[in-house]
């Protein structure tokens, strides 16, 4: 009976991954639901555990629904369209300045967001701004393939940019002020060399001037021609929006600064922010039930059970005896070791399930507060950076690949490997020693 058991769960969750990057135009809610009900058919996830998983993943869930659904008021506002004129304004007529801009835009919007609504923000405004600019197909690729990995790994910085992130925090206890005083510096100097490897691998293919066709001339606020006109909203009001929601994040970190609840603060900046556009648009915020996607909440918790079924049947085990006497050895092998296999993963199993398991085996290994806070930090900086060296690793660039084929735009795995093979490893190297050394450093 325990045989089938343990059968039965392991082939759930190798076919639910199998079936994602089979089918990645699928909603991957749908494969994760399935898998999860055949491990708790199986035995191996009891009643008692769904309770737990539920209290785990709750909190996370929440905020980064919150956070989604300011980046949907972001577009009922026009920011789409205001965001690509200002692009191609600031750009001047200089494609190496529009990579610049490009990759701090989207660096920002994981900040202001989280990394999955970054990925649903910045890829259409790409889109369409670099088809404003009647730029080829092999030009519009280096801000495409960096837009999408520096919005990826933009989630690394800060925990409250990616629900996986959120969900680890939990299980090892760690609040979100910790988190970013250990990870901000290392994470972002591991952005910063990420950001000049991508732009040495794309000089030669970015464009030195923008085509006539590329309007850089133009204000914000202006309309392109060719365009369905869109409410011109004031820079000011833009402005103002922006702030407000910079506030609503500065405020989540308070809030786990002083033991407030984070999911209730990002709920309480939503619901301020869907007020606004009630009175500014006139638009009820009934649309939220439509537009936000509810599935990332359906997959995040599916997904979590399939790995505490994993874990019920011995996986954690098997991975304490293999990696506790490395970890334990010194915080600069507990960076590089977790960090890497975290990286190995995600590329083979998606970074969810690779964080997941990951940050449960850490808790099971008795290690000392300090190694296991720098083991998870790693972990994340694996699961966040090192899971980009495939398209396939994160849920995000799933996303983006999807948003991309319809945005008429071909990108061949061929392309995509021959830039992240380079920039990933050395990224992830660099950003895992700078980790363990800050943290030796600060404590």
């Amino acid at each position: 009976m325990h045989d089938l058991m343990v059968l039965i769960t392991v082939c759930s969750f190798l076919l639910t991954i199998g079936f994602i990057f089979w089918r990645p135009q699928v909603n991957e809610a749908i494969p994760a639901t399935i898998g999860a009900i055949l491990v708790l058919l199986s035995g191996s996830v009891s009643l008692a555990d769904l309770v737990q998983i539920t209290q785990t993943i709750s909190g996370a869930a929440v905020t980064i629904m919150a956070t989604i659904v300011m980046a949907i008021v972001l577009e009922s506002f026009g920011f789409f369209h205001w965001a690509t004129d200002l692009l191609t304004a600031k750009a001047r007529g200089s494609g190496i300045r529009l990579f610049w801009l490009t990759n701090v835009f989207c660096f920002m919007m994981t900040l202001f967001v989280n990394n999955d609504g970054s990925i649903l923000i910045t890829t259409p405004i790409l889109l369409m701004m670099l088809k404003n600019m009647g730029l080829k197909n092999h030009q519009k690729i280096p801000y495409l393939i960096s837009g999408a990995i520096i919005a990826t790994s933009s989630s690394a910085p800060i925990g409250v940019s990616n629900i996986v992130n959120l969900i680890a925090l939990k299980i090892v206890h760690m609040d979100l002020y910790m988190h970013t005083a250990m990870m901000f510096i290392p994470a972002t100097l591991g952005l910063a060399l990420l950001t000049g490897l991508l732009f040495l691998m794309f000089y030669r293919t970015l464009p030195q001037k923008l085509p006539p066709t590329a309007r850089w001339n133009l204000k914000p606020g202006q309309h392109p021609l060719q365009r369905p006109l869109e409410p011109e909203y004031s820079r000011k009001l833009m402005r103002n929006i922006l702030i407000f929601v910079l506030c609503v994040r500065i405020s989540l970190f308070v809030a786990s600064f002083l033991q407030f609840p984070v999911s209730y603060m990002a709920v309480i900046g939503s619901v301020l922010l869907l007020g606004w556009r009630w009175y500014q648009l006139k638009i009820p915020p009934l649309d939220m039930m439509k537009k936000t996607p509810w599935y990332i909440f359906i997959f995040a918790f599916s997904m979590y059970v399939i790995i505490y079924g994993l874990n019920n049947i011995g996986l954690t085990d098997w991975l304490i005896r293999a990696l506790q006497p490395i970890v334990s050895g010194s915080l600069l092998y507990a960076s590089v070791l977790m960090g890497g296999l975290i990286s190995i993963l995600s590329n083979i199993f998606n970074n969810h399930p690779a964080l997941m398991v990951g940050t449960i085996t850490l808790t099971h290994m008795g290690l000392d507060p300090l190694t296991l806070k720098i083991s998870y930090l790693a972990s994340v900086i694996g699961s966040d950076i090192g899971s980009l060296l495939l398209p396939i690793g994160t849920l995000a660039t799933l996303m983006w690949l999807h948003i991309v084929r319809k945005g008429g735009v071909h990108i061949k795995w061929s392309q995509y490997l021959k830039v992240t093979i380079v920039v990933i490893p050395i990224t992830v190297l660099f950003t895992l020693v700078i980790l363990s050394y800050w943290v030796s450093w600060i404590f």
